[in-house]
């Protein structure tokens, strides 16, 4: 029996989680149709465009993404302590960018339309409601989830499910295991061979990131900041350097493509150096991240202490981390 999600998710483990949500019914999410020819292409925008804006609303920071044929991807990174640090007012003018709130909330907002003792009490509890689901995963997956249903059921002509039962999760619990799930996500559509390369690879954070570089503007603002390898203090982001992420992507990419498997032999980028990955390692982390791995993932003795905290009685997937990280 599949565990509650409050128990799959805790900050007291590792503040980063993979999730992925996947079409139920067999018209694709986005794609073509092969039976009928109808084309959902316009559909990934949609989902980018919804991944992006809850990027800004929710205090969860957005690492990597990816928008496929029946499924996407999102790596997230839960920053409770900007949720904390927003003001009331600031809660509640995100919360209204996504959803009409009540009509007390609204009067809030309203600097020329002050509220009883009792209306601003009640506004205050709705207020801290909020600021919990503002950095709550299951919140936005719902916030991103939800609104593509509806449209896709509308387009459709048709009602009932459109996802499957819920999203998936995994915990990522350490360096290795948060760069080989973005690496991951971001190479998905190579892998499926819709693109040759990550700045070709349509709806996703690489792109959007190489994109940015090529237009010579600073991180992308919807994106989690790569802000260099772990020092002392250590400033919020990616600990990893954005140039070392991009060229690491790349040189993946390139050997996963058929007719590119000799670029194994080249000097390994920095990042796998610094981290002490093997090329074979690595390849199947990049390649099959989401099926190697379970709930958790993690070098073996960060696995076993993070496992007593989520109250496994046995360590998932331990054979496989132990192997790969």
């Amino acid at each position: 029996m599949p565990k509650p999600r409050k128990e799959l998710v805790s900050l007291d483990a590792t503040p980063y989680y993979h999730c992925t949500s996947r079409c139920v019914r067999r018209a694709f999410l986005c794609g073509i149709d092969s039976s009928t020819g109808k084309s959902y292409e316009h559909r990934r925008q949609w989902v980018e465009d919804r991944i992006l804006l809850l990027a800004e609303v929710f205090t969860i920071d957005l690492c990597a993404y990816a928008v496929m044929s029946n499924h996407h991807h999102v790596v997230l990174h839960i920053n409770k302590a900007a949720s904390l640090n927003l003001s009331d007012k600031e809660v509640c003018q995100r919360w209204h960018q996504i959803y009409q709130g009540t009509l007390l909330t609204q009067k809030f907002v309203r600097v020329d339309d002050p509220l009883s003792p009792a209306e601003l009490d009640t506004v205050i509890l709705k207020i801290e409601q909020w600021r919990l689901q503002l950095c709550d995963i299951s919140w936005f997956m719902r916030a991103l989830n939800e609104p593509i249903a509806r449209q896709a059921n509308a387009e459709d002509q048709c009602t009932g499910r459109f996802w499957e039962s819920r999203f998936k999760s995994q915990a990522l619990l350490d360096e290795k295991a948060l760069l080989a799930c973005m690496a991951y996500v971001d190479l998905n559509p190579i892998r499926a061979k819709l693109a040759k390369t990550p700045e070709q690879s349509q709806h996703t954070s690489i792109k959007k990131r190489i994109n940015a570089i090529k237009q010579q503007q600073h991180q992308p603002k919807a994106l989690a900041r790569f802000i260099g390898n772990p020092r002392d203090p250590m400033p919020e982001g990616i600990p990893f350097h954005l140039k070392d992420y991009i060229e690491l992507v790349d040189w993946t990419g390139r050997i996963i493509r058929s007719d590119k498997r000799g670029a194994i032999n080249q000097q390994l980028p920095p990042i796998l150096e610094r981290l002490a990955i093997e090329p074979q390692q690595w390849l199947t982390l990049s390649t099959q991240f989401e099926s190697r791995f379970k709930s958790l993932v993690g070098v073996k003795e960060k696995l076993k202490e993070m496992a007593k905290i989520f109250g496994y009685q046995r360590t998932p997937g331990l054979a496989n981390c132990a192997a790969l990280l």
